[in-house]
């Protein structure tokens, strides 16, 4: 079958590999659609940074380079291994990609998405989502209803990224929010707390681009370079603050324009990875008794979650999700990395 397989640094190689076959308690898919998400471009540019280990095999899945990508991925149930109850043949699924160790304290508190162990399928893993084939758990998978297609299932892993950080963040219906960055994340963001509830959002993004294609789908916008962003936070929070922020640009000024922009008691969540310090002074969260937490990927319960919403039309992929073939899967990582499109599907049949 053809995959995308990691070797090393900037080596990714569309190549025939072994078909698998499942083991007890495990299922075969066969791969729809597979996204790639920000940590196949730090694989990509910078493996070491992003944890992979070209010398040790992983803690938990005991795998090693190279490995097949592709960690946010949909797919139809092929094949069962022995064991496997309550999946059917012809299942169109997605994969919750966390494999934890159980031990940890992380994981003895239900944490499993901050294993101190963590992998992931398609990161860490034997196999991925960007091949026709791969196998996986089967407690893994979560059936999609039928009004939720296999392209919309495969965007189930990173908008459990933005529905986590939502509720980290304790907004509740009728409150406001707002939005540092408009990438895939921050889009996501803006997603979930529409569909809880949360109506009176603005979004804060630099780039004219990707202004354009998330208030194509609705969003208010506002420009932080270029424009007043404390005058558009308290237009939309009648002068008192918004209730919540997220920081999903990576940025240090999205962090410190985000605490600027709380109402007191509000909170910041940050659900980006920063590849740089940055400083704030932290009297900002003691004299208005304000809060910063971070969001790291999703528990199982936040895949449920967005399949609903999905089930029940609360996400449009209309204007920012485009598709390319396995083999276009080097050039999609470029266009990315060079600033290019919002969310890049990679068809694996």
């Amino acid at each position: 079958m053809k995959a995308a397989v990691f070797h090393t640094q900037e080596d990714l190689r569309i190549e025939e590999v072994p078909e698998p076959s499942p083991r007890p308690g495990q299922v075969k898919l066969r791969n729809a659609f597979a996204g790639i998400c920000g940590s196949d471009l730090h694989v990509y540019y910078s493996p070491e940074a992003a944890g992979l280990d070209f010398e040790h095999p992983h803690p938990v899945t005991g795998s090693t380079l190279p490995q097949i990508l592709g960690h946010e991925f949909s797919g139809t149930v092929v094949e069962l291994g022995d064991g496997v109850e309550g999946v059917s043949i012809g299942d169109r699924v997605a994969v919750w990609p966390i494999y934890y160790c159980g031990e940890c304290p992380a994981c003895r508190r239900g944490l499993y998405n901050v294993c101190q162990k963590i992998g992931f399928h398609g990161l860490s893993s034997d196999g991925g989502g960007m091949a026709e084939f791969t196998t996986v758990d089967a407690s893994k998978l979560h059936v999609l209803p039928e009004s939720v297609d296999l392209r919309m299932g495969a965007l189930v892993e990173p908008m459990s990224v933005a529905w986590h950080a939502v509720s980290r963040s304790g907004v509740e219906a009728g409150g406001s929010a707002l939005i540092a960055g408009a990438g895939p994340i921050g889009i996501g963001v803006w997603f979930a707390l529409k569909a809880r509830g949360v109506e009176n959002v603005l979004v804060s993004e630099p780039s004219a681009d990707r202004r354009a294609i998330i208030a194509a789908l609705g969003a208010e916008v506002v420009d932080p370079v270029n424009e007043d962003l404390s005058a558009a936070v308290s237009a939309i929070s009648g002068g008192d603050g918004v209730d919540v922020a997220f920081d999903a640009a990576g940025a240090g000024p999205a962090v410190t324009s985000a605490l600027a922009s709380l109402v007191p008691g509000g909170r910041v969540v940050v659900v980006a990875i920063h590849e740089r310090p940055m400083q704030f002074l932290p009297t900002q969260l003691v004299m208005a008794e304000t809060d910063i937490a971070g969001a790291l990927a999703y528990l199982p319960e936040d895949f449920d979650a967005v399949i609903e919403a999905m089930s029940r039309g609360a996400y449009d992929t209309t204007g920012w999700v485009e598709e390319m073939p396995l083999e276009g899967v080097v050039d999609a990582i470029h266009m990315l990395r060079g600033g290019a499109g919002a969310k890049i599907l990679v068809r694996a049949d």
